[in-house]
């Protein structure tokens, strides 16, 4: 008799250790999230400062400086916000182009006029980079097959549209700072090239 009371328990204890363990599953699946879940994400909510007093958060993300801005080409925007110096040799040239045309643009007059830049289509291929103190002018690198190391508009631009641009240069000799960014036919701008030294 003892040992059908002891059988009896060991059934009853391992149900309700089975049951505990279904429940903690379940109530650890439940939607309640988890408080790391939206650190990075911003919050237009009032937040306390150490004096109690209320402080709201930006709702706006912090932009990095520009180096330049142009305008030309019956409404486009280029906008240049680093130019960056490697250890590889080169410097590397990104921003923004905005579309305030009123229509479509291609991109096309920006591309180059070299043969070899013909297969790159709207892109960033015909830009460069100017020393005018060296007077040298440093033109985009490009792939054995003659695709540029820059960024393609495939499709161009929708009116009112901005995207995201980069170009690659060999760099300049490293006691050049300055230089001119130039590219289809908007006016040059004026940079200064960071880094690497």
């Amino acid at each position: 008799m003892d040992f059908r009371r002891t059988k009896k328990s060991r059934r009853a204890l391992s149900t309700l250790a089975i049951t505990t363990g279904l429940l903690l599953a379940v109530a650890g699946c439940g939607g309640g999230g988890d408080d790391d879940s939206d650190k990075g994400g911003s919050s237009s909510a009032p937040s306390q400062t150490k004096s109690g007093e209320t402080e709201k958060e930006s709702q706006t993300p912090e932009q990095d400086p520009l180096l330049a801005e142009v305008k030309g080409e019956s409404g486009v925007t280029l906008t240049i916000s680093s130019a960056e110096r490697d250890e590889g040799g080169f410097v590397t040239v990104e921003g923004t182009v905005t579309n305030g045309t009123g229509s479509a643009w291609s991109v096309g007059n920006w591309r180059g006029d070299e043969r070899e830049l013909s297969k790159n289509g709207g892109s960033m291929a015909g830009a460069s980079l100017i020393d005018q103190t060296g007077k040298k002018r440093y033109l985009v690198l490009r792939d054995t097959e003659g695709r540029c190391l820059c960024t393609r508009f495939e499709g161009g631009l929708r009116e009112g549209e901005t995207t995201q641009w980069f170009a690659q240069f060999p760099a300049p000799p490293t006691d050049t700072a300055k230089v001119d960014f130039q590219v289809g036919g908007m006016p040059p701008a004026s940079i200064e090239i960071s880094g690497g030294e």
